[in-house]
């Protein structure tokens, strides 16, 4: 399967490969929520949990893992998703997100 570039939403661009995709921020343009510390190189994560993403975000509330946005609706590589993010210790940004119907 090869990678390729894509252009969605506003005119944001990613790599796309099967289900997968890879958001590019483009320096001085970067969307919210990003990276802690944006600089060439880093990446966002996006996972799509295996359980709904209610018991996900229960999950860090029992957890006292903050939630820096969401639930929110998000366009994922193959079809509109629901997602929450978070920082992990190293304050990466990662999303956990579910698939919407």
């Amino acid at each position: 399967m090869q990678m390729r570039l894509e252009t969605f939403g506003e005119g944001r661009i990613a790599f796309r490969f099967g289900n997968q995709k890879i958001n590019v921020h483009v320096k001085g343009t970067e969307f919210e929520p990003k990276a802690h510390l944006p600089v060439p190189g880093a990446l966002d994560l996006c996972f799509i949990a295996a359980v709904p993403l209610d018991d996900v975000v229960a999950h860090f509330k029992r957890c006292n893992w903050p939630i820096i946005e969401g639930p929110v609706q998000r366009t994922g590589a193959t079809q509109k998703i629901r997602s929450v993010y978070v920082r992990d210790p190293d304050l990466n940004l990662i999303e956990i997100s579910e698939l919407l119907n």
